[in-house]
């Protein structure tokens, strides 16, 4: 139900290309949109752990899987907000993903967030709601929901971004910042480049698929050493409990990950912006400034050896 998105992108076919990708614990998505979060109610039962598998009544028949590969896939209930507004005089967009442990608490989120805006649209709704006040309506919800901003380096919306997003993660959720524990660092940074920037030091550095369709599950993915539910997640990552690593992209093959535009045909390498002072030769409007760029604006370290509680990380081409 998002926009960009594969109408393959249900449950049933979730469940298959996680088993073939080899991913033992799958996002749902879009879990507050009323259609969708009807079909999960439907379509997945919660099991002992928190986590969620699919009826079998569901499961895709006649399609080709090894019987190795057959074991249930576990979901937990996600969903990625826009949050659109304004904050210290500057328009802020950044893209937020809300993670709840079971259906009452999704069906209590969603009605909260259609009071305030239309969820119906959108699989990933656009909100004029400050991420903070989002975090708040989150933990109202249930306290053992929790958020993590998404890919928060990208231009255009995330926490980060060069367009509209903030300097620190501090400044966009003040006095609950400590509730954020886990950042997602998107397909076009990896772990080494947000090493460089102490601030992020306190927060795991997650990596997911933001598959926006079924056969590019598992391109990033998170690796954990922690028993299989819900509870043994969120302590992985909230108190750096079996939290081991990442399967990374190349950040470098991420559509955000160098400067320039699109439309005018311009990709460029952070000197090479800075030699054009910013400046587009095609149209000389200012250039959409990438993750690298970004990165290197807010980075105030050299010496990655200084970095502690490192985490492994995998860079592997998608299959």
């Amino acid at each position: 139900y998002s926009l960009a998105t594969s109408k393959l992108a249900d449950a049933p076919n979730l469940d298959y290309w996680a088993k073939l990708k080899g991913v033992d614990v799958l996002a749902t998505g879009d879990c507050i949109h009323p259609k969708y979060l009807d079909e999960l109610k439907t379509q997945l039962q919660q099991q002992e752990n928190g986590l969620f598998t699919l009826k079998d009544e569901f499961k895709l028949k006649d399609v080709f899987l090894p019987k190795k590969l057959d074991k249930p896939t576990n979901f937990m209930l996600t969903t990625e907000i826009s949050c659109i507004y304004k904050k210290n005089n500057k328009t802020r967009k950044v893209h937020n993903l809300c993670i709840l442990p079971d259906f009452e608490s999704a069906t209590s989120f969603q009605q909260k967030l259609d009071k305030i805006g239309n969820i119906h649209s959108d699989g990933r709704p656009i909100l004029g709601l400050d991420s903070k006040i989002l975090l708040e309506i989150l933990l109202e919800t249930n306290p053992k929901a929790f958020m993590i901003p998404a890919h928060i380096w990208t231009p255009w919306f995330s926490v980060l971004g060069s367009k509209s997003g903030f300097d620190n993660i501090k400044e966009c959720f003040e006095d609950l910042t400590s509730e954020i524990f886990a950042i997602e660092t998107g397909l076009s940074s990896d772990p080494q480049m947000n090493w460089t920037c102490s601030f992020l030091d306190d927060f795991r550095l997650v990596s997911n698929s933001d598959a926006h369709s079924p056969d590019k599950i598992g391109r990033e993915a998170n690796i954990f050493d922690t028993e299989m539910s819900y509870d043994g997640i969120y302590n992985a990552l909230k108190k750096d409990d079996g939290f081991v690593g990442t399967i990374e992209f190349f950040p470098n093959e991420g559509k955000y990950f160098d400067d320039g535009h699109r439309k005018c045909n311009i990709h460029f390498n952070p000197l090479e912006t800075i030699n054009h002072n910013g400046i587009c030769p095609v149209c000389n409007t200012p250039l959409t400034k990438g993750v690298m760029y970004r990165v290197s604006e807010l980075a105030d370290r050299e010496n990655l050896n200084l970095v502690k509680n490192k985490k492994k990380f995998y860079s592997i081409t998608s299959l």
